[in-house]
């Protein structure tokens, strides 16, 4: 590893991002891009990723695809691996971001939201690791699988009653944390990325609510929210050669909120 290109180069490599129809999701998928991966890029709405595939494709020269499916019909993984596999090759950069976060105070949290919560944000990301870890094993091939978290992976929410999102979040680094273990002989290196308060389609709503960007401002060292752009390089060093001895890791790109 004595260049730059060696150090952090993703060409050769075969990515899938989840959730990549809007938000951190597009984000990943543009890092995994630039970085010189092929990717395919999933969610629901379909019309969004494959719009965004085609963007990949023309700006960094890659190939890209858009599949549409829902993360939490298992039927649907299956279909996504296989589509990739046919389309790209095998699957050795997975970027688990699908995710949801239903608000509401605890006491009066439904159970419908809960099961939601869970579904998504925790049990979609475990059975598409295991489908994608399978294959990797069955071929003798190293891979990356980056979880995405959040800074509730470690700490509670005082801006929004989240206790769903905080117990799943918190949840997806301690699978990761185990997965690192169980797959470190296979050299599948599994981390968990926790971003901090980034304004995106899906939060930029909260966001723009009296008190609460001043507030989330407050909590953060560097006194300022993130930009959606802002995880790219942390999504590329996890993917990269330059990440090869780390494992089981939860990288906060959260201008030191968690520091705290």
């Amino acid at each position: 590893m004595d260049s730059l290109q060696s150090l952090f180069s993703l060409k050769g490599h075969i990515g899938l991002v989840t959730g990549a129809s809007a938000g951190l999701g597009v984000e990943c998928a543009h890092a995994l891009a630039l970085a010189g991966a092929d990717v395919a890029v999933v969610a629901r709405r379909a019309d969004r990723v494959e719009q965004l595939a085609k963007e990949l494709a023309d700006k960094y020269g890659v190939r890209a695809i858009g599949i549409g499916g829902d993360v939490c019909v298992e039927a649907d993984l299956e279909r996504i691996v296989s589509d990739t596999r046919e389309r790209l090759g095998d699957i050795d950069i997975l970027v688990n971001n699908a995710g949801v976060s239903p608000t509401g105070r605890a006491e009066k949290f439904t159970r419908e939201n809960w099961d939601w919560s869970l579904a998504v944000n925790l049990t979609a990301p475990m059975v598409l690791s295991q489908i994608v870890a399978r294959r990797l094993i069955e071929l003798k091939k190293p891979g990356r699988i980056i979880n995405m978290g959040s800074i509730y992976s470690t700490v509670g929410s005082s801006v929004y009653r989240l206790s769903a999102y905080c117990a799943t979040k918190a949840a997806i680094a301690n699978l990761s944390r185990q997965l690192a273990i169980e797959w470190a002989r296979h050299n599948i290196l599994v981390n968990t990325l926790a971003p901090g308060w980034i304004p995106t389609e899906a939060t930029e709503g909260g966001i723009a609510k009296p008190g609460n960007k001043e507030r989330m401002e407050l909590f953060t060292p560097m006194g300022r929210l993130g930009t959606p752009e802002e995880i790219r390089g942390a999504i590329i060093f996890l993917a990269s050669p330059s990440a090869s001895y780390v494992t089981g890791s939860i990288l906060a790109v959260d201008g030191g909120h968690n520091a705290w």
